[in-house]
């Protein structure tokens, strides 16, 4: 107590004018409002929340929130005690209401550490409000206003949670839910993360809006069809509206094989040609069986230099599969061989269809020349297992079923090749070096 009482007697030398003047930063009665911070402030250093609790908020009553930022910010941890402690729910409410207020009355008197003031409300909503998603609702949406791309990531994921179960109640239209997710994800894309923490957990929570998004089945196709279709036809060369229009209908099952769709593509493609847009017309077109222009707009996208070497890798492993789906095996080939060198990480799985590639590859001439494409088709699963163990298991069974079309070894001595002969294979378009192996 000592101590405590020597607080207050310096806090007081240092500021006399406080108990001459009758107003000020410390309130009309400022011996009070000063003795009181000095009481709390004591305890809360010990860590005696207990004790500074009730001189707390003796502090805030008497206090003007000018007199000290640490008294709201000390607050918020002093009233989340009690709420930890307190097990009436009516009662429970009544203090985290409290704790509201303080945030808003810190984010009123100290704008400097508003974006803080109200990130943190944001935070502790979510924790301690769980049975009243319009009041979540509104007051994300008022942070949000207020901070944009400030606004911490986590609270454009609660926003949307939100709003969808105001959706299933009834209380907001599918417009409103995909209104916020629109929104929500133009200001993530725009945020600046301060180091690369913050930078992997923006990617994760645009990641989790995305997937609870799509796992709402707000977004119907019938409901883009609906609100787009309008907008389109008044305003069809408004990239932005026809940007969203191709992202919306691209994430929803089943809804790239409608009008609307394919006009929004189109004039995407024509108002701003890239790669993007390109690959979207491949999509379209290889969804319709266009075969010829679903390669064409892929190969564009692949060509176009602002898409980057791992872009360009996907692309070429999409081009390769949707090639050999088609029957066109040399440029399925060329295409999974590319991917390989763009992006090391496909090389499992583009070896692996290689492989197939050359298993199923009829090719003419003698019994050699029909049976060494399965050599090369074994040797390109055998570098799929290596590059991805989890192929493993296919890729043997896929060797065990080609190996048994190779030749007999009385076959191969007919023309002068024994194993481990180095042999170089050429049928369909495509070319590959590989060694001589005989049936056991």
């Amino acid at each position: 107590m000592k101590k405590i009482i020597y607080a207050i007697l310096t806090i007081a030398l240092l500021f006399p004018g406080a108990r001459m003047s009758a107003q000020g930063k410390y309130g009309a009665d400022s011996a009070e409002c000063i003795k009181y911070l000095s009481y709390y402030s004591e305890y809360y250093k010990q860590k005696n929340y207990d004790e500074a609790l009730p001189n707390w908020r003796k502090a805030y009553k008497l206090c003007p929130p000018t007199a000290n930022q640490n008294m709201l910010i000390h607050g918020s941890t002093l009233l989340k005690q009690v709420i930890a402690k307190t097990k009436d729910a009516e009662a429970q409410r009544a203090v985290v209401d409290s704790l509201m207020d303080l945030y808003d009355v810190r984010a009123e008197y100290y704008p400097k550490n508003k974006e803080t003031a109200l990130n943190n409300k944001g935070l502790d909503m979510y924790n301690y409000i769980k049975d009243n998603p319009q009041r979540l609702y509104d007051t994300y949406q008022n942070i949000i206003g207020e901070l944009k791309e400030a606004t911490k990531p986590s609270i454009f994921l609660f926003n949307l949670n939100a709003a969808i179960d105001l959706f299933q109640a009834g209380k907001l239209t599918a417009e409103d839910v995909i209104n916020t997710y629109q929104s929500s994800m133009e200001m993530l894309n725009a945020s600046t993360p301060e180091n690369e923490a913050d930078a992997e957990q923006l990617e994760k929570v645009k990641t989790d809006v995305e997937s609870l998004f799509i796992t709402s089945k707000v977004a119907s196709c019938e409901n883009l069809i609906a609100l787009f279709t309008p907008r389109f036809e008044a305003d069809p060369n408004n990239l932005d509206l026809v940007n969203n229009i191709v992202k919306m209908m691209s994430i929803t099952d089943d809804c790239t094989g409608n009008d609307l769709y394919l006009n929004a593509v189109t004039n995407m493609y024509k108002l701003d040609p890239s790669y993007n847009s390109a690959y979207f017309l491949y999509r379209l077109n290889s969804s319709r069986g266009n075969v010829a222009d679903a390669i064409k707009y892929l190969e564009e996208a692949i060509n176009y230099p602002e898409s980057d070497a791992s872009t360009d890798g996907d692309y070429n492993y999409e081009l390769a599969v949707f090639c050999s789906k088609n029957g066109q095996n040399a440029k399925a080939y060329a295409a999974a061989q590319k991917a390989i060198d763009l992006n090391p990480t496909l090389s499992g799985k583009a070896y692996f269809l290689m492989g197939t590639i050359w298993g199923s590859t009829n090719c003419g001439g003698n019994e050699i020349e029909r049976r060494a494409p399965y050599w090369v088709a074994v040797d390109f699963l055998q570098k799929a297992k290596a590059a991805d163990p989890s192929l493993t298991d296919d890729a043997n069974k896929l060797i065990g079923s080609y190996s048994a079309y190779y030749p007999q070894t009385a076959e191969a001595f007919m023309y002068d090749l024994t194993n481990g002969q180095s042999y170089t294979v050429s049928c369909g378009g495509m070319r590959a070096t590989t060694t001589v192996r005989t049936q056991k």
